[in-house]
């Protein structure tokens, strides 16, 4: 469990040549194809912070840029020698397993130019992407924004605008907890066509590799994807309303871990019965995946005696205990 699936600021990732955006460490290009590292965690900030590499992509954009102009000629305005703008791709890549990807992502990640990806794309997934690409990591984690998101929006529409395929990939399904309508809506504001490519959330990833479905005849009559994001790393849980307490819908609670004690304490104070069926899951569908079972009560104190860690998920609801694997 300490080498991460995903493309954590902690993680242990291959490094390779190619086409990849190479990690740099004080001016020297580490080209170290197909190997792993170890490094200690102030080196592993520095390969996730952008800045390191972003003068091959200053580059890139420029050499797309010469090729703009070199099209147009000497008559921009012709229609024939109109420059195009190239196309965004918001694409999800599912909960982790690359064999739950669409065929639509696995095609265009043959085909993209640059890619952007957040650090819930498992790395076996990044590995699947064709070696002529620039790849780049723009990930948020508590406390580490290698990207803010108004940056992340004026990389995309820079390099569209130079004529790049630009993909943008993001765990599970970019329009659920992913920000992905609104890198959606800058663009289009801006005249760039985005297409979304869906992926599996991780709620319906996740569910299904435990057996617990998400919504059963006489025992959950519909489910609720909530967030338990807290502001600035907190505690307490920003956007849980009190009517999210119902025995008979599922909750999923994405980005909980934190905030779980202050979750569970609010469900029970606004009915929800202490002995509801309930289930944690880190790294859900890869290898490392681990899973805590316990009653809404008892669910915080399991989870931190077992030590969960991001990405974690949570359900809660009687369907919990129609799982094969419920206790």
């Amino acid at each position: 469990a300490s080498i991460s699936p995903f493309t954590e600021k902690d993680s242990i990732k291959k490094v390779r040549g190619g086409g990849r955006l190479e990690f740099r460490s004080g001016g020297v290009e580490n080209s170290c194809p197909g190997c792993r590292e170890e490094t200690s965690e102030s080196s592993r900030e520095e390969e996730n912070d952008i800045a390191t590499r972003l003068p091959e992509l200053r580059e890139v954009l420029e050499l797309l840029r010469r090729q703009r102009k070199k099209e147009e000629g000497s008559d921009p305005s012709s229609p024939s020698k109109r420059w195009k703008a190239g196309n965004v791709f918001l694409v999800g890549t599912g909960p982790g397993d690359p064999e739950l990807l669409t065929l639509k992502a696995v095609r265009l990640m043959r085909t993209a130019d640059l890619v952007l990806y957040d650090r819930l794309v498992s790395t076996s997934i990044l590995d699947m992407v064709h070696e002529g690409a620039k790849l780049l990591y723009v990930g948020k984690t508590s406390g580490y924004h290698s990207r803010t998101q108004d940056e992340i929006h004026e990389l995309l529409l820079n390099f569209a605008e130079a004529g790049a395929t630009v993909l943008r990939l993001k765990g599970g399904d970019p329009l659920v907890f992913g920000r992905g309508g609104e890198e959606m809506d800058f663009l289009q504001e801006q005249g760039i066509a985005v297409t979304v490519v869906p992926g599996i959330t991780a709620a319906s990833g996740i569910a299904a590799g435990l057996g617990i479905p998400l919504t059963h005849r006489g025992v959950a009559n519909s489910v609720r994807f909530l967030t338990g994001h807290a502001r600035k790393g907190g505690k307490d849980p920003l956007y849980v309303a009190e009517q999210a307490a119902d025995p008979d819908s599922t909750l999923v609670i994405y980005m909980g871990l934190a905030t779980l004690p202050a979750l569970a304490e609010r469900f029970i104070a606004n009915g929800l019965p202490p002995d509801t069926p309930a289930a944690a899951i880190e790294r859900g569908t890869t290898e490392q995946q681990r899973t805590v079972f316990a009653e809404l009560a008892n669910l915080p104190s399991e989870v931190a005696a077992t030590q969960l860690v991001s990405p974690t998920l949570i359900f809660i609801g009687r369907v919990v205990a129609l799982s094969p694997l419920w206790p």
